[in-house]
């Protein structure tokens, strides 16, 4: 049976992959979009759930502009789903994707990607946690964090900041002790915070 850091090695290394095999990167580029790797995989925190995040920032943001990236996307005929939210009329002045592709081991993997407009209030917000979470990163705190994603049953939607607050803020250290600061730190919407 596969170790937690195998298994947090081998989708690392699959999530890495994925992203080379969807030329995502340079779709989003193509329509002259900034796109970013953000969440565990930019953090190597990586561990069971399955899903690759990135923000993707244009000085305008419509439909029709993002639909040309999702479209060239869409064609990868290993994507086998696609969701999308629009949320432009909102504080945080996005477009929601949320594709689904399918491995070689017909695994799927989720691949969110926020495109914001150039400018608002998240441009580059969820880059610095990253930045920040990565800078206080020790080898102790990132085995705890992928200790609790591992021992989190599958199925139960937890956000990654919230590993990453317990853990490095108020030093949470077994499954048990963060459960119970889940209960007095609800998620409600976006987490905004950095350590």
């Amino acid at each position: 049976m596969e170790t937690m850091l195998q298994l947090a090695a081998r989708n690392t290394e699959r999530a890495k992959q994925i992203v080379q095999a969807t030329d995502i990167i340079n779709i989003w580029k193509s329509i002259g979009a900034e796109i970013n790797l953000v969440g565990s995989l930019k953090m190597g925190l990586m561990m069971k759930h399955r899903d690759i995040d990135f923000h993707v920032y244009t000085p305008r943001l419509t439909p029709a502009i993002s639909f040309q990236a999702i479209t060239r996307l869409a064609a990868n005929p290993a994507i086998k789903r696609i969701e999308y939210k629009n949320l432009i009329d909102t504080d945080e002045h996005c477009i929601e994707w949320h594709t689904w592709y399918e491995d070689s081991d017909h695994e799927l993997w989720q691949i969110d990607m926020i495109h914001i407009l150039k400018g608002s209030y998240y441009d580059g917000y969820f880059e610095q946690v990253a930045e920040r979470i990565l800078a206080v990163l020790t080898p102790e705190i990132r085995e705890t964090i992928l200790k609790l994603k591992y021992e989190t049953p599958d199925g139960e939607e937890i956000m990654g900041i919230e590993y990453y607050q317990a853990v490095i803020q108020d030093g949470i250290h077994d499954y048990t002790a963060f459960q119970n600061w889940r209960k007095t730190h609800p998620a409600n919407g976006i987490i905004d915070w950095k350590p």
